[in-house]
């Protein structure tokens, strides 16, 4: 995936290739390469948390109960849940290896409002770590972790947070098209096409969620400032900052940003995968290799727009992705078996 080139019916030049990359395989390409139905289904277990709210897993286990099998964890994107595109084609290549698979959903992404005065944010690693210990509690078998967006950022905190004892939970972690650098993403996405494209349909989604939070707990928040917000640093502002504990959108985005950290990243194995055409991410901030630590991998190909990575004759598929991200994955928990 360090070598990507978009199929030729996918290619183009500058942003508009990074937004054809992005939007195609989103919504047309398939989840697997071959002609088999690619849908997935899961089974659902839901989590009662520490502050007495819920979240909700989504499992596809390779074969009857084996607490032996390698796990895959997936964190999904923003606003993203089991059925996203590319959760699918991570399911697909799981099961294909004989792999346990789950999905935990940040809270509110599973269907059904939370119950708690809290949703999600992008340095939530708190949640990542209450996640991935109770899971490796209950298992004997080997565990990597894949985190894509925003759960990737979340990811790579946690293990950031974690130090040496993140290798004790997981063999190795994956961060696919990360906003590592909160403030330089959300400029990206706060003008141009991005503001009319992506972050209106984040938050058409965010916004109708947020409203629901305020009638769940009254004067949590301050609904015309949410209504009024047109880009992700004024919802931030209004709603993801003060509802989590930040000053604001700058503190909030400063403090959960995983790029600063990924210099002192030595204990467990990180792939940090970025296209360089990727309309969410400027090529400009993404980090080089004087800037993180023995344990970072980075793969900065030039093309695959934001969780495209598309592949084949059109309308294409995106298992390439799973595949060459899981490959790498294995690799490394292989080598922590011997």
């Amino acid at each position: 995936m360090q070598h990507y080139r978009a199929p030729r019916w996918l290619a183009g030049h500058g942003a508009w290739g990074g937004h054809v990359q992005t939007i195609w395989p989103a919504l047309y390409s398939r989840a697997r390469a071959d002609r088999q139905p690619d849908g997935v289904r899961y089974q659902r277990e839901r989590w009662t948390t520490p502050d007495a709210d819920f979240i909700d897993l989504d499992w596809r286990s390779a074969g009857p109960a084996d607490a032996g099998r390698p796990l895959l964890v997936l964190f999904h994107g923003l606003e993203g849940s089991s059925q996203s595109h590319y959760a699918r084609a991570f399911a697909h290549w799981a099961h294909a290896q004989g792999w346990d698979y789950v999905v935990p959903h940040f809270r509110g992404c599973s269907g059904e409002i939370n119950l708690a005065p809290r949703a999600y944010h992008s340095g939530d690693f708190e949640e990542v770590d209450w996640i991935l210990r109770r899971l490796v509690l209950q298992r004997t078998g080997p565990c990597v972790a894949v985190g894509v967006s925003l759960g990737g950022n979340a990811l790579l905190r946690w293990a950031q947070e974690a130090g040496a004892d993140a290798a004790r939970v997981v063999r190795a972690v994956a961060a696919v098209s990360s906003p590592i650098d909160l403030s330089a993403a959300g400029a990206a996405l706060g003008r141009g096409v991005n503001r009319h494209v992506y972050t209106r349909m984040f938050l058409n989604t965010l916004k109708p969620k947020a409203l629901d939070k305020l009638r769940q707990h009254p004067g949590l928040g301050h609904p015309d400032a949410l209504l009024r917000a047109r880009n992700l640093y004024e919802y931030d502002n209004a709603w993801t900052a003060p509802l989590h504990g930040f000053a604001s959108t700058e503190d909030y985005w400063t403090r959960c940003s995983a790029k600063p950290g990924l210099r002192a990243m030595k204990h467990v194995p990180a792939l940090v995968l970025n296209a360089r055409n990727d309309p969410f991410m400027p090529a400009a901030a993404l980090p080089s290799a004087q800037d993180v630590g023995a344990a970072v991998t980075l793969w900065q190909p030039g093309e695959g727009g934001h969780v495209g990575f598309a592949a084949g004759r059109l309308p294409g598929h995106v298992a390439a992705l799973p595949e060459a991200v899981g490959d790498w994955l294995a690799q490394h928990m292989n080598e922590g078996q011997r």
